[in-house]
């Protein structure tokens, strides 16, 4: 590494600093094979149609076009479990096929030059479109991000197991069972080891980056206050990474591009051109129109086809109607501003760094298509913009710290990306509860790893799932459910669910009045892990 004349380092790039994008993507473990039309695993095919396949058509525009982009993206274990799962993939098609067929009702039903009629049509080539790149990949959009990172543009990071909050777990061990499963998964799913993680909810704690640094982890993220208020001060800020005690670096959220894209205030979703999330055709249509569209139950519900915009800050019934292409144009006229942001912000941080500034965009990948229908459009425009940026170059963590070797050592800060950058989200008085529970059954996973460590056939499988019964427990997805008030009571059954599965395999353990047909019946209903490795439970070392 050589120094410029200025005592500034010198990295050999004509830019004058970095972008680094990247996306977390994230569901619950959801799948019910005892019910042939369950509500919330609509989670799953709601980001499929909206964000992972949008997402994926644009990168795979960019390499078309030869766009020399990068950018990273975590897909986290019970995420991919879910994309690579047969039934589930078969209840997609289902549901693709009916929101499809709801398009091509409302193109027959309005005139194809009114503003309804060119909405339909809208929807009804984007429901085509997904159809068609998923057949494309037979249906296994896990191969085509596969591809994407072996081309070297995608970054794919690997999560804790099941996305689990590692602050509060009782003690390094169950903090190392989630790790080590989350690794493991990911090199099954991806055909690697990873080099970095995102931690759940960015919950950091002192100690977690040993654990990462035991499982060959290179880099992890964390929220700004993470390294803004860890030990030593940060020399360089949040604009470069620290290497922590454990070994790995850590990466610090940018304050000023959460609030660009993140905020319904100040940020780009809320402008009027954008469509309203929150008013949707399976309120607006009849009621008999509707109605072989929506769930078994045939309560009302928000089907995907949203004809309006955000308009302003007026009522739902108050919502101008959708205009696709205005909408568009916005969007790539936000991610040329973005960019011009960057390029801005960046000029300002080189007169203070000693080195290249490096500005790390996190978002959840779900708000792009999703929550901000035009999200993929302009993270799209975004990575194009940034390719034909001489100043700002965008990289991947592991590109950063190939060029800049010398990190100052620091000890993070505690901290979350979450409301108030602590715990509250997933520890207050509403969820207080769960822990006791939890850590009861962590407690109880390592008496039981050792006592039955080693034994094989059928006491093994059990010792196994009951492991996968405590990481499905303690996902982080309940507690925000519960606190956030969004369908609180799956939630709590959730939990019950696995706590008392937990409890009874242990009761057959200790009895040693194990039933095969019980423990097959268990583990056809959590077919995630399938070679889970329970030796983490029972090492206490931190």
């Amino acid at each position: 590494m050589s120094s410029a004349g200025d005592g500034q380092e010198d990295d050999g790039s004509a830019s004058a600093g970095y972008v680094s994008l990247v996306l977390h993507a994230h569901l619950p473990f959801v799948r019910h094979p005892e019910h042939d039309d369950f509500l919330e695993e609509d989670w799953l095919f709601e980001a499929i149609t909206e964000t992972y396949v949008p997402l994926l058509q644009a990168f795979f525009r960019l390499r078309e076009q030869r766009v020399p982009f990068r950018i990273s993206m975590s897909i986290t274990p019970p995420l991919a479990a879910m994309l690579d799962d047969q039934l589930l993939r078969g209840r997609y098609d289902r549901h693709l096929a009916r929101l499809t067929a709801l398009a091509e009702s409302e193109v027959r039903g309005n005139h194809e030059s009114s503003s309804l009629g060119r909405i339909a049509r809208h929807y009804l080539g984007r429901f085509r479109s997904v159809r068609a790149f998923a057949d494309r990949w037979g249906g296994d959009l896990l191969a085509a991000f596969r591809e994407l990172q072996n081309d070297g543009l995608l970054e794919i990071l690997a999560c804790n197991a099941t996305h689990g909050f590692l602050p509060l777990m009782s003690g390094p061990a169950p903090r190392r069972a989630q790790i080590r499963a989350g690794v493991q998964a990911y090199a099954r799913t991806f055909g690697r080891r990873p080099r970095g993680i995102w931690l759940a909810e960015c919950g950091y704690d002192h100690g977690i980056d040993a654990l990462l640094g035991e499982e060959g982890i290179d880099y992890f993220f964390v929220d700004s206050h993470g390294i803004n208020w860890g030990r030593p001060h940060p020399q360089r800020g949040i604009h470069a990474p620290v290497r922590t005690p454990g070994g790995p670096a850590a990466f610090a959220r940018d304050l000023e591009t959460g609030r660009q894209v993140w905020s319904a205030d100040e940020g780009y979703p809320g402008d009027p051109a954008y469509r309203e999330f929150y008013r949707d055709l399976g309120w607006d249509a009849g009621y008999e129109y509707i109605r072989p569209y929506l769930h078994e139950d045939g309560v009302r519900r928000g089907v995907g086809i949203k004809c309006h915009r955000v308009t302003g800050k007026v009522p739902l019934h108050e919502k101008q109607l959708y205009e696709p292409d205005v909408a568009e144009a916005r969007a790539r006229e936000h991610a040329r501003n973005f960019v011009f942001n960057r390029k801005h912000q960046i000029r300002y941080l080189r007169t203070q760094l000693d080195r290249p500034p490096l500005v790390v965009a996190m978002y959840d990948a779900e708000l792009f298509g999703h929550w901000w229908y035009e999200g993929p459009i302009f993270l799209e425009e975004v990575l194009r913009a940034l390719a034909e940026e001489p100043e700002v170059e965008a990289m991947t963590a592991p590109e950063y710290l190939a060029r800049h070797r010398d990190l100052q050592l620091q000890r993070p800060n505690p901290s979350t990306w979450g409301a108030g950058g602590d715990a509250r989200v997933w520890l207050n008085g509403q969820v207080a509860w769960l822990y006791r529970y939890q850590h009861w059954a962590e407690q109880e996973m390592a008496t039981l790893g050792r006592r039955f460590a080693g034994m094989g056939g059928l006491t093994q499988r059990a010792l196994a799932q009951a492991g996968r019964e405590l990481l499905l427990m303690q996902s982080s997805d309940w507690a925000f459910i519960i606190t956030t008030g969004t369908t609180a009571p799956y939630a709590v059954r959730r939990f019950k669910r696995h706590l008392h599965s937990f409890r009874e395999l242990r009761q057959g353990l200790l009895a040693g009045n194990l039933d095969e047909a019980d423990v097959s019946a268990r583990e056809s209903r959590t077919p995630i892990f399938p070679e889970l490795d329970v030796s983490p439970w029972t090492t206490s070392a931190s």
